[in-house]
């Protein structure tokens, strides 16, 4: 049997490759954070409210999923 060599260079003991960007847990807090900020700023434009209070209800409502 021959073995075929690769085009990747051998990973060094002790170094592992890098990990993804994000996790899947911090992709699922932050949609879940856009989500609600969505639907308070659309129901608090509806209400009534100019355009910027409604961005910075739901900017502000967001903002402590983000922070767990």
């Amino acid at each position: 049997m021959t073995s075929v060599p690769s085009s990747e260079p051998p990973i060094p003991p002790g170094n592992s490759p890098p990990g993804p960007f994000i996790t899947q847990h911090t992709a699922l807090i932050l949609l879940a954070a856009l989500v609600i900020g969505l639907i308070v700023a659309g129901l608090t434009f509806l209400n009534g409210t100019p355009t910027a209070g409604a961005v910075l209800a739901g900017a502000l409502s967001a903002e402590p999923c983000v922070h767990l």
